[in-house]
C-alpha cells in the first residue's frame, strides 16, 4: 500500500516547550513509521511579527536541532528551512488570488496577534502561506493542535476551491489530532495554553531546561484549593494539568497516579512530576548537546535541495492548471 504524505512545520521563535513536545513533536516522530513525512522550520511565518534579526539564524538552527534531538530524522523525513524553497511563496500567491479577505479577517489567531503586535499583510495572509505549505507537496494529512484547526479548514476550502476552478490537483488534507496531550496548559495560569509568547518564563518548561530549573518551575506551579491530587479540570485545573503531564511523560494511567499521590499533598506530588519530566527530557537534552552545528546545516541544505526538486515537479502542474505555463 502506498504511504500517505504528512506535512507540518515549526516556527523558530525561541525554545520549544513541553506543550509543543507532548502535543505535537512526539507525535511527529511516531508518524515517521507510517507516513512519508515532510517537516520544515517555517521561518517565513516567523517574520510576520517582531523578531531579533541578529539572533534569527541561531534561532532557526536551534529549532532544527531541537526537532532532530526529539527524533525527527533527516534520513527518514524531508526536513529543511521553508525560506529556502521558493515554491512555497509562489503557490501562496496563486492561492491568495482565490482567498476571500473576509475569511482571513475572521481568523482567530490573526485577530489575537494583530491586537498584540499590530497588523501587517504578512500576518493577515499567514493562513494562505500555511495552506501553500501543506498543499505544495500534496499532503494527505496534517498533525494539528486545537488552535490550528481553523487554519486547516481554510486549507481544505482552498484545495476544494482550486480543484473546482482549475481541475483536480490537490488532495483535501485531513487533520491528525492526538487523543491526549494536544493542550498542555500554563504552569501559572492553567486556564491558558502553555505558550512561548507568555512573558512569564515560569509559565512553561522548555525541553532544554536543566533539572534544577524544571524543579523550581514546578515547585512554583499554580495549584488549587485543598491538597487532594485528583483529575478535575472544573475545580482543580492546576493539579489536573500536572497529572496529565506526568501521565504523558511516564505512561502511567491517571487513575494510578491519583491512587499513589491522592492524599500525599501537593508538595510531594510536584516533586514526583518534576522527576518524571526531567527523566523524560533527558534523552532530548543529551541528543541536542551531541549535535554539531555544521552537520545540522549540511543536513538542512541537503533537505532544501531535495525539497526544491520535489516542489518544482508539483508546481509545474499548478502553473499549467492556472495558465502560467506553455
Amino acid at each position: 500500500m502506498e504511504r500517505k504524505t504528512v506535512f507540518s512545520g515549526l516556527q523558530p521563535t525561541g525554545n520549544v516547550h513541553v506543550g509543543n513536545y507532548l502535543g505535537a513533536l512526539r507525535n511527529w516522530v511516531k508518524l515517521q513509521d507510517d507516513y512519508d513525512c515532510i517537516y520544515c522550520i517555517v521561518d517565513l511565518h516567523a517574520i510576520t511579527t517582531e523578531y531579533d534579526i541578529a539572533h534569527f539564524a541561531n534561532d532557526r538552527r536551534g529549532a532544527a536541532k531541537v526537532l532532530m534531538a526529539c527524533g525527527v530524522d533527516p534520513e527518514r523525513s524531508l526536513f529543511y528551512y521553508q525560506s529556502q524553497v521558493p515554491q512555497h511563496t509562489e503557490l501562496a500567491w496563486i492561492l491568495g488570488t482565490i482567498t476571500g479577505t473576509g475569511q482571513l479577517s475572521r481568523m482567530t489567531q490573526f485577530k489575537d496577534k494583530a491586537d498584540k503586535a499590530g497588523s501587517n499583510l504578512g500576518l493577515f495572509a499567514y493562513p494562505v502561506l500555511m495552506a501553500a505549505d501543506i498543499l505544495l507537496y500534496r499532503a494527505d494529512a496534517v498533525p494539528v493542535g486545537e488552535d490550528q484547526k481553523q487554519h486547516l479548514e481554510l486549507t481544505r476550502d482552498l484545495a476544494e476551491r482550486f480543484n473546482s476552478r482549475f481541475g483536480d490537483e490537490f488532495p483535501v488534507p485531513d487533520p491528525i489530532i492526538p487523543e491526549h496531550g494536544a493542550r498542555v496548559m500554563s504552569l501559572q495560569d492553567p486556564t491558558a495554553k502553555m505558550s512561548k509568547s507568555d512573558p512569564d518564563e515560569g509559565s512553561r518548561i522548555l525541553v532544554l531546561d536543566d533539572p534544577d530549573t524544571i524543579r523550581a518551575k514546578l515547585k512554583r506551579a499554580v495549584t488549587d484549593s485543598g491538597s487532594e491530587v485528583r483529575l478535575d479540570w472544573e475545580t482543580k485545573p492546576g493539579v489536573s494539568n500536572l497529572i496529565e503531564m506526568m501521565s504523558l511523560f511516564t505512561g502511567t494511567a491517571i487513575a494510578d497516579i491519583e491512587a499513589e499521590y491522592g492524599s500525599g499533598g501537593y508538595g510531594r506530588f510536584k516533586e514526583a512530576v518534576a522527576e518524571a519530566v526531567i527523566a523524560g527530557l533527558a534523552p532530548i537534552r543529551s541528543a541536542y548537546r551531541n549535535l554539531d552545528d555544521a552537520e545540522v546545516e549540511r543536513l538542512m541544505q541537503r533537505g532544501a535541495l531535495d525539497a526544491r526538486t520535489k516542489a518544482e515537479g508539483f508546481q509545474q502542474k499548478v502553473r499549467k492548471r492556472v495558465g502560467l505555463a506553455g
